[in-house]
């Protein structure tokens, strides 16, 4: 019997606690090992307990086929700022973690320490920006110019973790947790033979079981960093398991990967699928979005995968869009209770030409395309259909 050690923060229903960090004895628990079924079992250990230990194999997959309730916190976040005032804070928090990134990844090829205090800040300012508007910060990272390179796609994925974590109603100290995660997770990346990354032709079985280890390489790396949280390196090594055991490292399923690696792994999937090549897809966001609703109850948790694609909406904030008229924008904000309808600011006329100075459309205002007919969204576009440069949002 293998065991794993768990924050209490980080169990989930349908997880069989094996041992506790304290005798049974000084516990209300009346058994020695027993599946946690109830919001109360969690309650009195989060009470009594810092860590457990459970044993993977013998979780009840039934009680973690979950729903919104058993993932959902309960912290209402109210969106405190407008797009307009939020997009010059989060620009300034991007470009600090950009800085932030640099410093890290020269850290980990020369074998230098990262330096924990700046990570931490920066991932505290990106945090702080997404729980006042989480639409600023998504649409500075997707406008960005976008490559495959491991940490120009960190800031997108830590973004997004904490947008995720924001839309789940988890508490704030989780949320942050989840920008770090998202920004420092791939790190073994780095120590993988640049030939290997940038390959376009399919992986050989040699070429995938290399690439595999930089999960255990990134964990190595956090493992040796000091002032990282406790259950960082843990969590890091998750965002490639799948709900149905079939993922790596260590194929576990279900419940054995807590919450916030189940984030992980869908955060990091849907940025890969929409990435460009050599590690990317190049999908539309919509696209990607369908992939992942298939892999309901196989790669992923059925009830995240569903509060997923509620949380970035079917054109989800950054992304090129094309209206019936065949002229081209990007979503700029969300609409909370009109998900398809979204904020649209027009990038192109219908024959392709550049629009000076872009026009702004609110969809749910019914704008009209023609006297007789109002403007629609046809279809999302892959993120670099279109450039435009974030300085130039002046909303």
């Amino acid at each position: 019997m293998t065991l794993r050690e768990l924050a209490v923060s980080e169990l989930q229903l349908g997880m069989y606690v094996a041992k506790l960090d304290r005798p049974w004895t000084e516990t209300p628990f009346m058994f020695q090992g027993f599946v946690l079924k109830n919001d109360k079992q969690l309650d009195a250990l989060r009470k009594y307990c810092t860590k457990v230990f459970v044993d993977p194999e013998k979780n009840d997959l039934s009680e973690v086929g979950g729903n919104a309730a058993s993932i959902r916190g309960n912290t209402v976040y109210k969106q405190v700022a407008t797009l307009d005032t939020e997009l010059p804070r989060a620009r300034v928090a991007i470009a600090e973690t950009r800085v932030v990134i640099t410093e890290i990844t020269r850290a980990v090829n020369v074998g230098t320490v990262i330096d924990t205090p700046k990570v931490k800040h920066a991932v505290s300012d990106i945090t702080e920006s997404v729980v006042r508007n989480p639409d600023a910060a998504s649409l500075l990272v997707q406008m960005q110019e976008k490559s495959g390179e491991t940490f120009n796609r960190a800031i997108h994925v830590s973004v997004l973790m904490s947008i995720f974590g924001r839309f789940l109603q988890l508490p704030r100290e989780n949320i942050e947790l989840l920008g770090m995660l998202g920004l420092l997770q791939d790190a073994g990346k780095l120590k993988l033979p640049a030939t290997l990354l940038n390959k376009t032709e399919p992986y050989t079985p040699d070429d995938e079981a290399l690439y595999r280890t930089h999960v255990e390489r990134g964990v190595e790396i956090l493992n040796g960093t000091a002032g990282l949280p406790d259950g960082l390196p843990g969590l890091a090594s998750l965002h490639h398991e799948h709900f149905d055991g079939s993922g790596y490292p260590r194929g576990l399923r279900g419940g054995a990967i807590s919450l916030m690696g189940m984030i992980a792994g869908i955060v990091d999937y849907f940025d890969t699928l929409v990435a460009p090549p050599p590690l990317g897809k190049r999908m539309s966001p919509s696209n990607a979005l369908s992939l992942i609703y298939k892999g309901r109850g196989t790669l992923f948790q059925p009830a995240l995968v569903e509060q997923f694609i509620q949380c970035i909406g079917v054109y989800p904030v950054g992304s090129p869009i094309e209206f019936n008229t065949g002229e081209i924008g990007i979503v700029i904000a969300q609409n909370p209770l009109l998900r398809l309808q979204p904020r649209v600011m027009v990038i192109k006329d219908a024959k392709g030409f550049e629009i000076r100075p872009y026009r702004m459309l609110d969809l749910s205002k019914s704008p009209k395309a023609t006297p007789d007919e109002p403007y629609r969204i046809r279809r999302t576009l892959e993120y670099d259909a279109i450039k435009v440069d974030p300085r130039e949002l002046f909303l």
